[in-house]
């Protein structure tokens, strides 16, 4: 098979055995790759309300076609499973290199079932798969044990990922890593591998990835990364990645300040990204094959790091009050050894100070400590308790809404999640398609699933060209943004099929449907129209959709905190003072967009028949979610 590799590994932990199969080309066709290869296993192998750390649930690992192609952006990996923190489809993403070796390994797929008697790591290499003991490797956190396999092997090129302590410890939220910082953080899939006594999987791959037409192929290649040279935002990516985030979203009054109370961070300056590398960037850094350089390597005093993203600058600066650029970056940096997810992480420790400030706890429930906006020796001792799951840890370590419940006293009203998954550091009330995405995402409060960027371009005639509505285009104006969520989820779920990175196919739009479709056929040979590979897109977005609703998921689960929808921004946050969340009217327009029961979220039989995913139909019946 061009492009993909051809094989799918299957592992049994509990007895040691490999079996290796062919991918089915109409299945790979049919679902891409990636993230929609690794939906359809869970479907068909894990049963529905199975815990997610039972031995029974199986962590599978893929990537698409395009890894270790030279198209931009192709080392990333999906991991996914039922997740121990949602209780509905766990599933995460990262880059680096590891997607890429894994094909050059032979392989699609990785599927992973039962437990290990002892801890374990997989080896995959040119003399095939191995499980190779891994209690030296016990309590050694993420850099350690990359450092250690690579030393084992002999092979510093080997592409490792793994868990770190907070796995071992049964943080939920703990995510797999790879080289170093690489973190497919969410939903806890960290978590599960550990739950297996699988502590890495280590590959080094020799095997080429063929392209059916190579010329086609160069060509368009040379079109696109001149398309993404020349972009507007190609200096900004390249300088700041991410980070430059902060800035632009307190520049809007939707910085998430201080657990959401305010959009406005006054010492934002402080902690920018700006401010980041004009201090401590020593040099730019890229993912397998990426004409991007949006990663930074970074050195502070005595320490030296990569990173971070938004997600983790923001989280432990503006979120925490904390004005402090180096004491954030440190928390970053324990979460990133840790192998925990900076999104709720950060969030805990958030909900913590703001619980304490409204009196719903004490200084006793926090182990004798004060919780206080900007107090970096809390954070960092938070930080530190959460991924030993020590004291106020422990109750934080299973994700916000079980620490909420935990703790009672009227605590959940502050707990900043959907469907149990933390969200990200943005204030949904000034951007409102953002808003929608996270309420309807697949995994819980999740901004990746859909990405709705357009909403910033600001342009009333686009946004009636493309969405039939102005309002469309700009981020405080409600309609048509059921639309936009839909479009960008297609496209979203194409990057995760591909395992491309998202920077390019979504933010900076420099592939469309019919692009994409001229590069899977010179690629694979494989006939695909623009029409038929957004089809695919849209079927796993509605497979995932069919997941949770398996799972009890319905309208009424898609939604935001009440802080979102009934609490406007206060004055002082600039363009967004003033504003909530109109949910309701998104989401009648975007069930309406989807061909999904308005009342009920579901999917309608017929969207489900005329997507292909007919078989879904029986277990949705056996759920009462439909006829």
């Amino acid at each position: 098979m061009h492009g993909y590799a051809g094989k799918v590994l299957r592992v049994d932990l509990s007895r040691e055995t490999f079996v290796e199969e062919e991918l089915d080309p109409q299945l790979a066709r049919t679902f891409l790759g990636g993230r929609g290869l690794n939906v359809y296993r869970l479907w068909h192998q894990v049963p529905a309300g199975l815990a997610g750390l039972d031995p029974a649930n199986v962590l599978v690992f893929g990537v698409g076609p395009f890894n270790g192609t030279l198209f931009p952006g192709s080392g990333r990996f999906n991991v996914s499973a039922m997740s121990p923190q949602t209780g509905i489809l766990g599933d995460s993403n990262a880059g680096g290199f590891f997607g890429a070796e894994l094909k050059f390994a032979g392989y699609d797929q990785l599927i992973i079932t039962g437990r290990a008697p002892q801890p374990v790591y997989l080896w995959l290499s040119s003399k095939g798969p191995a499980l190779v003991p891994a209690r030296s490797l016990v309590s050694l956190d993420v850099w350690q044990v990359q450092d250690t396999i690579a030393r084992d092997t002999g092979d510093p090129r080997v592409q490792v990922a793994c868990t770190g302590p907070a796995a071992e410890a049964g943080v939920k939220f703990a995510g797999v890593f790879c080289n170093l910082v690489r973190a497919a953080a969410r939903t806890g899939m960290g978590a599960v591998m550990a739950s297996k006594n699988l502590k890495a999987v280590a590959v080094r791959g020799h095997r080429p990835v063929t392209v059916a037409d190579g010329d086609t192929f160069g060509r368009l290649l040379g079109e696109l990364e001149a398309e993404i040279l020349d972009h507007r935002q190609y200096v900004m990516r390249c300088r700041l990645g991410t980070t430059h985030l902060v800035k632009a979203l307190n520049a809007r009054g939707c910085l998430g300040t201080r657990h959401y109370t305010t959009g406005r961070f006054e010492a934002w300056e402080q902690v920018s990204g700006e401010r980041l590398a004009e201090l401590y960037k020593v040099k730019a850094k890229a993912c397998f094959s990426c004409p991007i350089p949006c990663s930074r390597f970074l050195r502070i005093g005595a320490l030296a790091t990569e990173g971070p993203e938004f997600e983790g600058l923001a989280g432990f600066t503006a979120m925490l009050g904390c004005a402090d650029l180096r004491a954030g970056l440190e928390a970053v940096d324990r979460c990133n050894r840790y192998g925990m997810d900076v999104i709720a992480t950060s969030e805990c420790i958030a909900f913590v100070i703001e619980c304490f400030e409204q009196s719903l706890i004490t200084a006793a429930d926090c182990d004798g400590l004060t919780p206080r906006w900007g107090d970096t020796g809390f954070m960092l001792a938070m930080v530190d308790k959460i991924a030993a799951r020590e004291g106020i840890g422990d109750i934080l370590g299973d994700g916000v809404r079980q620490a909420a419940q935990r703790l009672g006293r009227g605590t959940s009203r502050l707990a900043m999640h959907v469907k149990g998954l933390e969200f990200f550091k943005a204030d949904p009330r000034g951007i409102k398609g953002y808003a929608l995405g996270v309420a309807v995402a697949s995994r819980g409060g999740d901004h990746l699933r859909s990405e709705p960027s357009f909403e910033f371009c600001e342009d009333k005639e686009l946004g009636r060209a493309r969405y039939g509505v102005p309002q469309a285009a700009f981020p405080l104006e409600y309609l048509g943004k059921g639309r936009v969520v839909k479009e960008y989820e297609e496209l979203c779920a194409l990057a995760d099929c591909w395992n491309a990175c998202k920077n390019t196919i979504v933010n900076m739009e420099v592939l469309s449907f019919a692009k994409a479709a001229a590069f899977y056929r010179a690629l694979t040979g494989l006939d695909m129209d623009a029409e038929t590979l957004q089809r695919a897109c849209e079927a796993l977005v509605n497979l995932e959709r069919a997941f949770i609703v398996r799972e009890g998921i319905r309208r009424s689960d898609d939604t935001l905190p009440d802080r979102f929808l009934h609490e406007p921004l206060p004055p002082g946050s600039g363009p967004s003072s003033g504003h909530v969340v109109e949910l309701d009217p998104m989401l009648d327009e975007y069930y309406d967009s989807r061909g999904w029961d308005r009342a009920s979220g579901v999917p309608t039989p017929g969207t489900l028949e005329r997507l292909g995913l007919g078989f879904t139909l029986d277990d949705l019946r056996a759920a009462g979610a439909t006829r």
